[in-house]
């Protein structure tokens, strides 16, 4: 279920107060642990540092992301790869097929 329209989109308090303090220079990161809050028009030109449960992830906020979520550009699970021996010896043989690149 989403927001009420009444009361507006979700913007963490001390995230708008972190942004009044920064110029937005691309160098300066602001780290939050504040998944849920939406990504503002004011917020556009800064670099976050979302945190996924392990670590921080950088982004830097374009104009095509505004309306959408820090959490969304911030995965919390990582994706290794399917299979085991048999998977590795298919990956191993397709490496010897392939032709080295033309230059």
């Amino acid at each position: 279920m989403s927001r009420s329209s009444k009361k507006g989109p979700y913007v963490d308090p001390k995230l708008l107060k972190k942004i009044a303090g920064v110029k937005p220079d691309g160098k300066t990161v602001i780290k939050t642990w504040s998944r849920a809050s939406e990504i503002a028009p004011e917020m556009v030109g800064y670099t976050f540092a979302v945190h996924n449960g392990k670590t921080f992830i950088e982004i830097t906020i374009t104009e095509d992301m505004i309306g959408h979520r820090l959490g969304e550009f911030s995965p919390t699970r990582k994706f290794v790869r399917h299979g085991g021996k048999m998977q590795k010896e298919l990956e191993q043989k397709a490496k010897a097929v392939q032709p080295p690149a033309a230059k």
